[in-house]
């Protein structure tokens, strides 16, 4: 459980002359979950394929699992089990033909012994026949996460795993997923769920290449340097507008049947609002700021990669 499953320095990728992955310093505890959040086309997946030994940085340093990304990639690939963003078994195999196919692939002793558990873990064993191809969501999620773990990986690293998954699959996955870390296995995991972001251990930002912030859930809202208000009442669209006109508000957003108002200069903040605190119908509360406000707070800043 000590040390860092990943340590990496300046790491940086650029497709011709855009640089997708700009100069990142990632750490991840060993035996951790962290979520690696940002939005679609802010380098996740090139990151994760290039710790994973799949693409070679073109600048940076750094170690998986203590060894060097750009030298050892053969070593890492066999240590790390990468769960791609999109399905990619063969469907027209069955669950049990496609475990026993990767179990080939990796030159597996006691394959079949090797797939027997792995259907157990998941609970796969009373559709082990069935074509990968008619499986719904959920179930290729679980396939996909059996094979990841059949050659016993000290690090995971999942893409995007829950995208398109009904929220009752999703629980059982991250259920899995915490049961995994409880035995020591890193988890690297890419979302854009907000609920799934609060399960992990720590939290890494990036948006357009950069990482703008690590740590816990706590200490990314600490770093956003936000202060939020909530305020309910009717016609909270028209409110909206007029908020997002005042001088001192920098973010305004619905939450549910209420409104977030924030800012990262607190006085300012307070001058801004205090006409709306008076108004009858609206109830005002000072509140700690969400994942979600620190995340959009952090995306004003960054200027979009795309030439």
């Amino acid at each position: 459980m000590n040390g860092l499953a990943i340590q990496v320095q300046g790491l940086t990728k650029r497709f011709d002359e855009r640089v997708v992955v700009d100069h990142i310093d990632l750490e991840v505890p060993r035996g951790h979950i962290v979520g690696f959040l940002g939005p679609n086309g802010s380098g996740k997946t090139t990151t994760i394929r290039m710790l994973c030994g799949l693409l070679t940085p073109d600048d940076g340093s750094g170690t998986c699992l203590g060894l060097d990304i750009r030298t050892q990639a053969q070593e890492i690939k066999r240590r790390v089990g990468y769960m791609t963003q999109r399905f990619s078994l063969y469907e027209d195999l069955s669950i049990e033909e496609n475990l026993d196919f990767i179990a080939r692939v990796y030159a597996l002793g006691d394959r079949r012994n090797r797939v027997r558990a792995a259907l157990e873990r998941l609970g796969l064993e009373s559709r082990a026949r069935q074509l990968a191809g008619t499986l719904s969501g959920g179930w290729k999620q679980r396939l996909a996460l059996a094979a990841c773990l059949l050659h016993e990986p000290e690090l995971l690293l999942l893409d995007e795993p829950t995208a398109g998954v009904d929220p009752k699959a999703r629980r059982e996955f991250w259920d899995e997923i915490h049961a995994l870390a409880a035995q020591g296995i890193t988890v690297l995991v890419s979302t854009h769920y907000m609920d799934e972001a609060e399960r992990c251990h720590r939290l890494a930002y990036i948006a357009y290449g950069k990482l703008l912030a690590q740590g816990t859930a706590e200490e990314v809202v600490h770093q956003s340097g936000l202060h939020t208000w909530s305020v309910t009442g009717e016609d909270l669209a028209a409110l909206a507008e007029e908020l997002r006109a005042q001088s001192g508000v920098d973010m305004v957003a619905a939450f549910g049947t209420a409104l977030h108002v924030s800012a990262t200069d607190r006085e300012r903040l307070s001058d801004a609002i205090a006409p709306f605190r008076n108004r009858p119908g609206l109830t005002w509360a000072e509140i700690t700021p969400g994942l979600e406000d620190a995340f959009i707070r952090f995306m004003r800043g960054v200027a979009d990669n795309v030439q």
